[in-house]
């Protein structure tokens, strides 16, 4: 027999073995398996805290009245969103971002200041030629709850993704609860809206899809669970080759003259004897008197 051929004789061998193994100890390894399953399903599910996730998109793009221009001006805003990308976690925009977050209102109507009413006099006769105009206060929207937030707690929370020849991006925020995660998201682009004109010579910027409420992003629990019930099967299997490798139990016969280089004088089959029949030294006694009788 060539070396190959025993080579591919002994790894025949040792896949039966490690088949015979599994289907010996298919109970434990399913128990292994469906314990640490559900031991990462409770972790997954009721231990560690949930993160939500809630993305906006935005355009940003410059106006111009040159039609020669607006190819060039597209290609220069394509490849300046890695920029964009830079400044939307610039400590400038999450400064504000952060401020905006813990008193979220907009300004949807300035205030009015009084006017007093202006008379016209003729001939002595004096004529109202404008009302007077009462004090009228700005008038503020809520957007959402407010939520205290630091510039680098936000710089962890936000991140940016770009798609190649786009010119948008998608911002996405990061929070524990789904609300908090859309007011981050929604807050940062609006700051970014307002601050990148003052940076770059950018005046046309649109958020294309506002942040909806955050959904689930961690932990994945189906993922989580699966990797539990892979990591039961891998050890069960660990354990039960360890325990066959440590079992010094002589199987086989070419164990004995091949690897001790004993001489095979026979084999003794195996007797199963009658249930109700039983073997003491008296009975072995009784036997070797009569023989001597005879």
């Amino acid at each position: 027999m060539s070396a190959e051929q025993q080579n591919n004789e002994e790894v025949t061998i040792d896949l039966r073995r490690l088949f015979i193994l599994i289907r010996k100890h298919i109970i434990s390894i399913l128990i292994w398996m469906i314990g640490l399953g559900l031991i990462a399903y409770g972790v997954s599910e009721y231990v560690l805290v949930p993160k939500y996730t809630a993305s906006t998109q935005l355009l940003v793009n410059r106006k111009t009245a040159d039609a020669n221009q607006a190819y060039a001006n597209q290609q220069a805003d394509i490849n300046a969103v890695t920029t964009y990308k830079d400044i939307i976690t610039s400590n400038v925009i999450l400064k504000a971002a952060s401020k905006y977050l813990a008193n979220p209102v907009t300004l949807v109507k300035k205030a009015t200041p009084a006017k007093k009413a202006v008379y016209k006099t003729n001939d002595g006769a004096r004529t109202l030629v404008k009302k007077a105009v009462k004090a009228k206060p700005a008038v503020y929207k809520r957007e959402s709850k407010s939520y205290s937030v630091s510039a680098s707690e936000l710089a962890s929370a936000v991140s940016v993704t770009t798609t190649t020849s786009s010119q948008v991006f998608t911002l996405s925020a990061t929070a524990e609860t789904p609300a908090k995660a859309q007011a981050i998201a929604n807050a940062v682009a609006k700051e970014f809206k307002e601050q990148i004109p003052k940076i770059m010579d950018v005046n046309n910027v649109t958020i294309v899809a506002e942040a909806p409420k955050g959904s689930k992003s961690y932990p994945n629990v189906k993922m989580i669970t699966l990797v539990g019930v892979l990591a039961g099967l891998v050890i069960s299997l660990l354990i039960i080759i360890i325990k066959d490798l440590s079992d010094t139990t002589v199987r086989e016969d070419s164990f004995m003259t091949n690897e001790l280089g004993l001489t095979n004088l026979g084999e003794i089959a195996h007797i199963t004897m009658p249930k109700d029949w039983t073997f003491t030294a008296k009975t072995a006694e009784k036997r070797g008197s009569s023989r001597r009788r005879v």
